[in-house]
C-alpha cells in the first residue's frame, strides 16, 4: 500500500495541501500546534473509520469554511486508485469517481495503521481501550467480523432495554430465549475471530518487544474472558446468559460476552497496566500496533501505510533505530518537532509544516539546531 500523492481543501487547518510523498519514510516535522498531526488525519480517514484523535466529522472542516474536499492517490500492489472525501456536516466517501454506501466502504481498499500519544491507554486503560482496538483490527481485515460486530451490538442494545423492561414487566423474561440464541450466534463467531487474531499478535508482538528491549523482558499477550475455560461455541455462550439472567435483570445489563472480555498484555509474566513502568509501557503498547500491520500484511498481502505520531521522541536511540530499521520495506509518515535523530536513520522525503503550510525539504536545507523538548499536539 503506498501513497501516491495527497490534496486537500479546508481540512483542519491546511492550507491548500497538494504533495506527492516518498515510497519510503516521510518526515513531517515543525512546532507544536502547526498541522503536522492534520497530516497524519487526513491519511488514516481513507481507511474508513473515525478520526483517531475522537473528532466529529463537522470539527475536520477548516473554521470559517462549509466544506472540507481531500483525495489521496494510492497504489494497492494490482492499481492506482483514488479515495476522496467530501466533508460537510458529515463525511461523504467517493473511491475512483464512484460513491459509496459509506465511508467505511473504504476500509477494504485502504489500509493503515496508526500509532499516537493517545493509543498507550491500550496499556493504562480499561478493558474498552482495548477491545476497541482488537475490533478495529478485525474490521480492516474482514467484512463478516464488521457485520457480526454491528448485529451483535445491536441485539445487545435490545437485550438490555428488554431487561429493563423485565424488570418492570416480569412476564417478559420467557422472550428473553430468542435474544440469547441470537446473541450468541454472533458472540461466538466474535471470540473465534479474536482468539485467533491473538494468536497471531502474540506471536508478531513477543518478537518485537524483545527487540525493544534488547532481548533483556518478554511480552505475553492473551485472551481473557473471565472464565476458567474457553467459550467459543454458541451453545455455550446461552448457557452463560441463562445462568447469569437473574444478575443482568437486575442490573439492566448482560454480564458476559465479548462486549466484556479483554486483552491480557504481561511483561515478565506480570500485568503491564499495573507492573509496567512508563517506558515498558509504551513500548507494549508500540509492540501491539506494530504487530497489527504485520498481520495485515499476511492476512492481506498488503503493508499497510504505517502513521507515527511523535512516536520517536520518547524512546532512546537503540529503540527509535530498532522501529525504523525493522518499517524499512513499508511507506511511512512520521511527525516530530526534531527531525534530526530519523534524519540519521533513514533516507525518503521531509516536509516542513508552519501555520497549515506543508513544504517539501532538501535535507541540505534543514539547519541543526539543539533538540528542544516536544510536547504532544
Amino acid at each position: 500500500m503506498i501513497v501516491k500523492s495527497i490534496k486537500a481543501e479546508n481540512f483542519r487547518n491546511l492550507t491548500e495541501l497538494d504533495i506527492e510523498p516518498s515510497e519510503g519514510v516521510n518526515i513531517i516535522y515543525g512546532e507544536n500546534a502547526q498541522g503536522k498531526t492534520n497530516l497524519l488525519e487526513l491519511i488514516w480517514l481513507c481507511t474508513g473509520f473515525k478520526s483517531f484523535r475522537g473528532a466529529r466529522d463537522s470539527e475536520l472542516v477548516k473554521f470559517g469554511e462549509e466544506f472540507s474536499k481531500t483525495a489521496v492517490e494510492f497504489y494497492d500492489t494490482r492499481r492506482i486508485q483514488k479515495a476522496e472525501l467530501i466533508i460537510v456536516k458529515k463525511r461523504k466517501a467517493i473511491l475512483n469517481g464512484v460513491e459509496q454506501s459509506s465511508p467505511s466502504a473504504l476500509s477494504s481498499e485502504f489500509r493503515a495503521v496508526v500509532f499516537s500519544p493517545s493509543h498507550l491507554s491500550l496499556i493504562k486503560d480499561g478493558p474498552g481501550e482495548r477491545r476497541r482496538f482488537l475490533d478495529l483490527a478485525l474490521c480492516q481485515l474482514s467484512r463478516s467480523y464488521t457485520s457480526a460486530l454491528f448485529s451483535y451490538n445491536r441485539i445487545l442494545i435490545q437485550r438490555s432495554r428488554l431487561l429493563k423492561d423485565i424488570y418492570r414487566y416480569p412476564a417478559l423474561e420467557d422472550t428473553l430465549d430468542i435474544w440469547d440464541e441470537k446473541l450468541s450466534e454472533f458472540a461466538a463467531f466474535i471470540v473465534d475471530k479474536r482468539i485467533k487474531y491473538i494468536e497471531l499478535l502474540n506471536e508478531y508482538a513477543t518478537s518485537i518487544y524483545s527487540g525493544l528491549s534488547g532481548e533483556k523482558e518478554t511480552m505475553e499477550v492473551s485472551y481473557y474472558q473471565g472464565t476458567e475455560e474457553t467459550v467459543t461455541e454458541p451453545q455455550d455462550f446461552v448457557k452463560l446468559l441463562k445462568e447469569s439472567r437473574k444478575e443482568d435483570i437486575l442490573s439492566g445489563a448482560t454480564s458476559f460476552g465479548p462486549h466484556r472480555d479483554d486483552i491480557r498484555v504481561n511483561i515478565d509474566g506480570r500485568a503491564a497496566r499495573v507492573f509496567g513502568s512508563q517506558g515498558q509501557q509504551r513500548s507494549a503498547a508500540i509492540s501491539l500496533k506494530l504487530s497489527e500491520a504485520e498481520i495485515i500484511k499476511k492476512l492481506s498481502g498488503q503493508s499497510p501505510v504505517i502513521l507515527l505520531d511523535d512516536v520517536l521522541s520518547e524512546l532512546d536511540i537503540n529503540r527509535q533505530d530498532y522501529i525504523l530499521e525493522s518499517l524499512g520495506d513499508r511507506q511511512v509518515f512520521i511527525t516530530c518537532c526534531d527531525p534530526y535523530s530519523i534524519l540519521r536513520s533513514c533516507s525518503g522525503k521531509t516536509f516542513y509544516v508552519e501555520g497549515g503550510r506543508i513544504s517539501e525539504k532538501n535535507r541540505a536545507e534543514i539547519v541543526i539546531k539543539p533538540p528542544k523538548p516536544c510536547n504532544d499536539e
